[in-house]
């Protein structure tokens, strides 16, 4: 089981309070298939259960709910081995490259690895999770 916090404060609003239906639209909005699983909600904590398509598609789940304002941690059932970074003010994806990936260059995979919540690589804000791949 993987516990994954993330910034109450920070992230899309998607409602006055987030809800499980709030966060399934979202993670429908973003066209992730999140077929087999259960997402539920909490208080501030989202509880996510089930099998998914893939890895890299729970892993994106996660982030897309993580990231909500109001949602402070999400547990995941299955995805202790996902790899996550929490942009930190001046954070650049090359940066965040040469710190996870040790080299800044690498930054194309790690906006590949976080689309569609991603559109473009310098649009990314203080608190946000993002997805570090390893080796999909």
């Amino acid at each position: 089981m993987g516990l994954f916090n993330f910034w109450k404060t920070s992230g899309k609003k998607v409602a006055d309070e987030p809800t499980a239906d709030s966060l399934k639209k979202e993670v429908a909005d973003l066209g992730l298939d999140a077929k087999g699983l259960d997402i539920s909600i909490v208080g501030d904590k989202v509880k996510i259960k089930g099998d998914a398509v893939s890895k890299e598609i729970r892993e994106k789940v996660i982030l897309a709910v993580g990231n909500v304002a109001g949602v402070a941690e999400v547990e995941d059932d299955a995805a202790d081995e996902a790899v996550f970074h929490t942009v930190e003010a001046g954070d650049t994806l090359s940066a965040v490259a040469k710190k996870t990936l040790g080299n800044a260059n690498r930054y194309t995979e790690i906006f590949e690895a976080n689309k569609p919540m991603l559109s473009h690589p310098d649009k990314i804000y203080p608190g946000q999770v993002l997805r570090i791949p390893q080796g999909d």
